[in-house]
């Protein structure tokens, strides 16, 4: 039995996964990234593989992803979180048309092919308004957990108007929201429609075609998600796995690479014959 890993090195945690022959999600493993960018990358192999006691001989092919992919410095090859992401949503998804992954520094929207092929795709690269960052720097203001924005949120049905298109005066704007007495549940609901609303604005260059499969660490945030499912007006595809989506995609890439150099090579063929 072959196996294939990917690893996603993303600015704030980095991801792995382990699939088999049969492309089969076999073992996952989350960290944080941290300041060593290359020990996150070993330390979130190193682990996944352990999860199932498979040999590090036993991994034929590594490609790494996401900012930190050079960081990889065991794998065989790069590919860029673009490229994975595509290819891990409609995994995942087969149905998917348009991917919206949310991360920490930034939010890509891509259009892939029925086959994950990458049609289109744009990203916030130079402001991270519409990212996680966005939310930890509301969490940080109102002194709550990350891990709770999503479910304090979703206690109020109307939301504050946030108006800053800048994460540096995010905490300002929410402390000034808390002055005026405003509940903590109006403002976290006002600060992921807020997301929401930009994230639309990339989707529509991109052009918002067929199921939407969401990506990213935001996308385990349930207020993000019902706050895109409001403003978009449709379902989006979730699971578990689709935190994993940019890793998983890597280990397909690695996957195709491993049963490639298996396939017999039509020239030695003739030779044979």
């Amino acid at each position: 039995m072959a196996y294939a890993a990917g690893v996603d090195v993303g600015s704030t945690q980095t991801k792995a996964v382990v699939i088999n022959e049969d492309r089969e999600l076999i073992a996952t493993c989350l960290i944080d990234t941290g300041a060593n960018v290359t020990k996150a990358a070993e330390n979130a192999f190193r682990a996944c593989i352990e999860q199932e006691g498979i040999l590090e001989e036993e991994i034929e092919w590594v490609i790494g992803t996401g900012y930190g992919r050079y960081k990889v410095t065991f794998g065989n090859a790069q590919v860029t979180e673009i490229s994975c992401h595509g290819r891990g949503a409609t995994h995942i998804f087969p149905g998917t048309r348009t991917v919206l992954d949310m991360g920490g520094q930034d939010t890509k929207v891509i259009r892939v092919s029925p086959d994950g092929e990458i049609e289109d795709f744009c990203m916030n690269d130079k402001c991270a308004a519409g990212t996680g960052r966005f939310l930890g720097a509301s969490a940080s203001a109102l002194d709550i957990p990350l891990d709770d924005l999503g479910a304090t949120a979703l206690d109020s049905d109307k939301g504050v108007a946030i108006s800053t298109t800048c994460t540096v005066f995010a905490e300002s704007e929410v402390l000034a929201w808390l002055g005026k007495g405003k509940k903590v549940q109006e403002i976290l609901w006002g600060v992921h429609e807020s997301i929401a609303k930009r994230s639309i604005g990339l989707m529509r260059r991109v052009g918002i075609e067929g199921e939407i499969t969401f990506t990213g660490g935001v996308s385990l945030n349930t207020a993000m998600v019902k706050a895109m499912e409001d403003v978009l007006d449709t379902k989006l595809n979730i699971s578990e796995q689709c935190h994993y989506a940019g890793a998983l995609g890597a280990a397909l890439f690695a996957m195709d690479h491993i049963q490639a150099s298996r396939a017999p090579h039509p020239i030695a063929e003739e030779v044979a014959q």
